[in-house]
């Protein structure tokens, strides 16, 4: 099962924050892979969702970004500002708290700890 993008859009954000908070660096291809890997390719993001969403986070100042030519291409990776992980910790934080009052909502028997 591939979870919804009506699901994954008001996490995109959270997710991608988390990601790069966990390295030093990654390009877009990289964090949509990694993602695969994680979820069991429960969740695949899209370009198309991926990119805008690393645009508004480098507008917001939480993540900047670095060039690397390899050959004569370019490859833009990302990197977490020192804001971006304070936030990352505390949208992690504030996602887990909804998921467990969603969890007690919709009255479903898990440990979601």
């Amino acid at each position: 099962m591939i979870f919804s993008t009506e699901l994954l859009k008001g996490t995109l954000k959270t997710i991608v924050l988390k990601m790069l908070s966990d390295t030093d660096r990654m390009y877009g291809y990289e964090i949509t892979q990694r993602v695969k890997e994680l979820t069991g390719d429960k969740i695949q993001i899209t370009e198309g969702a991926l990119y805008p969403t690393l645009h508004a986070l480098e507008k917001d100042g939480l993540v900047t970004t670095q060039i690397e030519y390899l050959g004569k291409r370019q490859r833009k990776y990302y990197l977490i500002s020192k804001a971006g992980k304070g936030a990352a910790k505390e949208r992690v934080n504030e996602f887990t708290e909804f998921a467990q009052t969603i969890a007690t909502l919709l009255d479903i028997k898990t440990n979601m700890a």
